[in-house]
């Protein structure tokens, strides 16, 4: 079976200041909950903010080490999830799910990539 890695952007900015809610945080935990029992959810984690993160980047044979925030970012990859499921169709529809549990004010893609075995 196929395995996907979903990455949730958001834009930081725009993010409640407050984070996600107690009811929110109860939801997602029923799902991931549901995912997990139902053998599709191999691995899920929040990201700290990018404010904490460096980004390393390599161009013609030199590293540059750039400290968080990253200011030309408009969205920034929040959190992640792994899943294995019988194909594209059933993942997009788990993928779906993770983004309704979110409030209308909250503004998250997720992007979703296969992963290349072998």
């Amino acid at each position: 079976m196929p395995r996907y890695l979903t990455m949730v952007r958001i834009d930081e900015n725009n993010a409640p200041a407050e984070g996600p809610s107690e009811e929110l945080m109860q939801r997602m935990g029923a799902l991931i909950e549901e995912m997990t029992k139902a053998g599709v959810l191999l691995d899920t984690a929040g990201l700290t903010p990018s404010s904490q993160g460096k980004r390393v980047h390599y161009e013609k044979g030199e590293i540059t080490v750039t400290d968080g925030p990253f200011t030309e970012s408009k969205e920034v990859i929040g959190g992640y999830a792994l899943l294995q499921t019988k194909d594209e169709a059933e993942c997009l529809e788990w993928t779906k799910r993770f983004l309704k549990v979110h409030e209308d004010h909250w503004t998250v893609t997720s992007e979703i990539r296969e992963i290349a075995e072998g």
